[in-house]
């Protein structure tokens, strides 16, 4: 599809709904095999992120915002990799809901790609936290890597439910939108640039990525000596902070350019 200003332009927000519910049709039949490993894939991509993330912050002299600037434009190499380089990510694929409000897949379908695409991720993104400590990254800057990877999982197991729900509800919202973002551009680096502010905000804000979280927290509570870590806070976040991602990717941004741009064509599947 081609917009009116011409070929080196980005794709027009119609256009971009139309090419996401087509996307979705595409993911929802995909088969079992393909879409595990590229949803594993995932996961060790958010995982290398996160990963990156703590290591650009670690001893940083930037001051409390310049820093998180930084290890959010790191965790950033996370979707970069996703988007460009193929996978399936859960957080991602809450759009779906827009071929399902157009009728072009079953509810069934729906869940089908969010329960195989969000086990994979966490798979992808376990393997590569025992990677990591196999290979001695916490030591390196002499442990202070670690001590951050500790600080970081303690800071999220100590959420409110509410915390976790709504930081992920925020999160999501501005991940999905790198995602549309990224759709409406034509080239790698339309895709890259499109992905970088979004995700660079959510994570010097703060918010919460549930397939982040599956590698920050297994990391951070392997670190632990010293008890800081709850594992009922580790799962308490995981839970609250995946429902938040939910809503924010499937109605805070699925349902609301549903309405805006595909709402009338509806039609059975």
């Amino acid at each position: 599809m081609r917009t009116a200003q011409g070929l080196g332009d980005a794709y027009s927000p119609d256009d971009i709904a139309r090419k996401v519910e087509s996307m979705g049709v595409r993911k929802a039949h995909a088969d079992t095999l393909t879409l595990l490993v590229l949803a594993m894939l995932a996961g060790a991509f958010i995982a290398l992120g996160s990963l990156f993330f703590t290591v650009v912050i670690t001893d940083s002299t930037l001051g409390f915002g310049p820093t998180r600037l930084l290890g959010g434009l790191s965790f950033s190499l996370g979707l970069i990799l996703v988007v460009v380089g193929g996978a399936e990510l859960f957080t991602g694929n809450n759009l779906l809901t827009m071929a399902w409000a157009s009728g072009q897949i079953s509810a069934h379908s729906v869940l089908r790609n969010w329960f195989y695409s969000y086990l994979g991720n966490v798979i992808g993104a376990v393997l590569t936290v025992v990677l990591v400590v196999l290979a001695g990254i916490a030591d390196i800057n002499g442990g202070a890597v670690g001590a951050t990877a500790v600080k970081i999982a303690a800071n999220k197991a100590n959420l409110t439910l509410c915390e976790a729900f709504l930081r992920g509800m925020l999160c999501n919202a501005l991940v999905c939108l790198a995602v549309w973002l990224a759709m409406g551009g034509r080239s790698v680096i339309d895709k890259i640039m499109a992905i970088f502010l979004p995700v660079a905000a959510f994570v010097a804000i703060g918010f919460e990525h549930s397939i982040a979280n599956w590698f920050f927290l297994p990391f951070g509570l392997i670190l632990d000596d010293h008890g800081a870590i709850s594992v009922f806070g580790c799962m308490t976040n995981i839970i609250m902070s995946t429902a938040g991602n939910i809503v924010g990717g499937a109605v805070q941004v699925g349902a609301v350019y549903w309405v805006a741009y595909l709402r009338n064509s509806r039609r059975k599947a």
